[in-house]
């Protein structure tokens, strides 16, 4: 049987628990591509999955420890060979896409589904490049576009403005013709000016809610701001967004908007369904080919130090994206 170098997750804690191994290449199935995988992501939601909290994520990707033992899901990579049934995609095209809850990127080989969130890379996109568009862009294209359902002329504040999502968040909500705000330490301030951000506040020196100043929507891509504290900066509908499920945003979703119009939301974007997830991607990648959405890579590690890349991110010091190189 041949084998592939791969990272597994031997169950849930810290970066120790992942390990450098050899694992069976997998057989596509009829519907199914095998990618030889050039770049892969290592993200915050990566971490979450890796120490399986939340708890209520366990629902999802396993109770105990993880059912896909291979962590990854944002990939960029050249089609290996394809399933008897496949006919959208053929040995030598250069592909990217989301495996979502299923993981398995940060391998050499990949299999998934034709019908899966997958697209044909362009020439002009690098491999790098291309594996980050389905974490910050796409989360963030979900959370402005379909859950808060943004409008030219609206006021958005984003805090954790120089990650991955809300590096993107900045961009995708300027082109969207909004008023943005971003929430950042002095030291990314320069970083997220130049993505476009109307205003940037340093949260090490003032309070991104105090003020007079009221927002329609404001994004908490990192999950450090509360729906209790924010309400106090929302417009009279305003909504406040997170990627980050905590036992108290659960209960604001359930009692926001009993005595306001102010509403607390959240969103699982990875668990929509691909043909769902696809059109987003187009979108972003048209975004991308205008030359309004710059990709951030703050570091990139080889395959074998995913264990390091994750406790980069674990430090709280990423900025933009985290790449692992494949070949």
């Amino acid at each position: 049987m041949l084998q592939m170098d791969a990272i597994i997750a031997t169950g849930y804690g810290g970066p120790e628990v992942l390990k450098f191994a050899k694992r069976a290449i997998p057989v596509p199935e009829d519907h199914e591509i095998l990618v030889r995988v050039h770049a892969s992501t290592v993200t915050r939601a990566d971490t979450m999955m890796r120490t399986g909290k939340p708890y209520i994520g366990r629902l999802m990707v396993g109770l105990t420890k993880p059912k896909n033992t291979i962590p990854g899901t944002g990939f960029a990579g050249v089609v290996e060979t394809v399933g008897t049934k496949v006919k959208s995609f053929k040995k030598g095209d250069e592909v990217f896409g989301e495996t979502a809850t299923e993981a398995g990127a940060n391998a050499e080989f990949l299999a998934v589904s034709e019908q899966g969130v997958i697209l044909h890379k362009p020439e002009e996109l690098s491999f790098s490049d291309a594996a980050t568009l389905s974490d910050g862009p796409l989360t963030s294209m979900n959370f402005l576009k379909e859950v808060a359902l943004i409008v030219p002329g609206q006021k958005v504040l984003i805090n954790g403005a120089s990650g991955s999502l809300g590096s993107a968040a900045v961009q995708l909500a300027k082109y969207f013709g909004a008023e943005v705000t971003a929430v950042s330490s002095h030291r990314n301030i320069g970083m997220v000016k130049g993505l476009g951000a109307d205003e940037v506040i340093d949260y090490t020196k003032n309070d991104p809610t105090a003020g007079d100043r009221k927002y329609d929507i404001i994004y908490d891509t990192v999950g450090t701001m509360s729906y209790k504290k924010a309400k106090k900066a929302l417009a009279e509908e305003g909504q406040f967004i997170s990627p980050v499920l905590k036992s108290g945003l659960l209960g604001d979703m359930l009692f926001s908007g009993a005595f306001t119009k102010q509403k607390a939301k959240f969103a699982a974007t990875g668990l929509k369904s691909p043909d769902q997830l696809r059109p987003m991607m187009q979108e972003i990648l048209s975004i991308y080919r205008e030359g309004k959405l710059k990709i951030i890579i703050d570091r990139q590690y080889p395959l074998e130090k995913v264990a390091d890349a994750h406790r980069y991110i674990d430090s709280g010091r990423k900025k933009g994206n985290v790449i692992i190189i494949h070949v």
